[in-house]
């Protein structure tokens, strides 16, 4: 504990050092992290507002990623009356919320978790209930809430023998997993390893990554320079681009394949991204914040994606896909969120821990793929045989169905009265 607390008071100190100093959206994210957390606590403090005529449930997500998790919840909450706080831990999620988050009542970055921060935070908010998505175990935010008698649960854990929980320095994180009313796992492995960690309040209810990617597929949605870039033809998406290996792999398919047009999703967001596709690809391609409905796009391959928050949308233009981060362990991006528009999907062989993954792959919704070879090779199989097509979109749409639907247990169990 002491080694702990050491660590994030450090830690706080040198953002509060550097995050004065770091203008606004600078390009570089933990800079742009350090600048969120000055005079924090002070603004959540200014702003709140508890409604008295409503409970307020308190949602941490680490990112956008995991906010994927929380959506149809959050959306569910609020439609039963409940006054919602969100709070993120990295700029991908609170910068793709800042403007728009109809379903949220108070948007936030979270606090270092110091026992000073946490306390001034629950002393401002006071949550009646508060969740956390996914792997989120911050000490003294825990045991403030443990000791204010919050219920406090965790949704959507996917918890292996590698966990930190079972490693030898885990003693203090298998202390947070005592603070949880209820945790929702993704399987039952992880409820067979919570349970040898002494943990009896765990349900296995699947992953609401499902309910969210149908929520998302289901909401009309139309985009004029994407539109205007299809125009009706064959696209194929690279999602959610994470680093080099991914690059190279999805610029390269492009120049095999001239005939076809790519969407380019950066995961990381700027001029950096941009012109290395466009570079890779001898400028046949144009970033979207530079087209306009009007936009010529003859000779021009490629458009790259430059904003954040809309590639579950986007998706629906495509007829292939590959999802990026499958090269950098733990980063593989959600595959869910591209079939259930029925795409054949291709990704890395870095899945982690996910589940999803390995269904998709045994299904042959899927391809895992190692290099240019591999990946060229799938889409060429399945780039002239429309009956193969039909059959992935017909067996995708069945594995979303079936798995869709934990949501509406969660927030029963969430609500319960005591």
């Amino acid at each position: 504990m002491l080694i702990y607390s050491g660590a994030i008071n450090f830690l706080t100190g040198i953002v509060e050092c550097i995050g004065a100093m770091v203008p606004d959206r600078h390009p570089r994210k933990m800079l742009r992290f350090m600048r969120g957390q000055k005079h924090l606590s002070r603004h959540v403090r200014d702003t709140f507002r508890k409604d008295p005529a409503r409970p307020t449930v308190w949602v941490h997500a680490a990112s956008f990623g995991e906010y994927s998790v929380a959506r149809p919840i959050i959306t569910e909450l609020k439609r039963r009356g409940m006054q919602i706080v969100v709070t993120f831990f990295s700029p991908s999620g609170y910068e793709a919320l800042e403007h728009s988050h109809p379903h949220v009542d108070y948007l936030y970055y979270l606090p270092l978790d110091t026992r000073r921060n946490a306390r001034n935070f629950l002393d401002t908010v006071r949550p009646d209930k508060a969740v956390f998505i996914v792997s989120e175990y911050w000490f003294n935010y825990l045991s403030l809430l443990g000791e204010r008698g919050v219920d406090t649960y965790l949704v959507s854990a996917k918890v292996t023998k590698k966990s930190i929980f079972f490693r030898w320095y885990g003693k203090l994180y298998r202390r947070c997993l005592d603070t949880y009313r209820h945790i929702f796992v993704i399987d039952e492995e992880s409820k067979a390893n919570l349970e040898s960690l002494g943990c009896r309040s765990v349900s296995v209810t699947g992953n609401p990554l499902f309910d969210n990617a149908l929520q998302k597929a289901r909401t009309p949605w139309t985009d004029a320079v994407i539109g205007r870039f299809a125009d009706g033809g064959d696209v194929f998406i690279a999602g959610s681009i994470h680093d080099e290996t991914d690059l190279r792999l999805v610029t390269e398919l492009a120049n095999r394949h001239t005939d076809t047009k790519f969407l380019f999703v950066p995961h990381e967001i700027g001029e950096k991204s941009t012109s290395a596709i466009a570079e890779a690809m001898q400028g046949r391609v144009l970033a979207y914040s530079a087209c306009g409905p009007d936009t010529d796009f003859t000779g021009v391959q490629g458009l790259v994606i430059d904003h954040v928050g809309s590639l579950a949308y986007i998706y629906r233009y495509a007829r292939w896909a590959y999802v990026g981060g499958g090269f950098t362990r733990r980063y593989l991006h959600s595959l869910i969120e591209a079939t259930v528009y029925g795409l054949p999907v291709s990704f890395g062989p870095e899945t982690g821990r996910k589940i999803t993954p390995v269904q998709i792959a045994g299904l042959g919704i899927g391809r895992i793929v190692r290099d240019i070879d591999e990946l060229d090779s799938w889409f060429t199989s399945l780039k002239h045989d429309p009956a193969r097509m039909a059959a992935i979109a017909q067996e995708a749409k069945a594995y979303v169905q079936s798995n869709a639907g934990s949501t509406d247990e969660i927030v029963n169990k969430i609500l319960v009265s005591d």
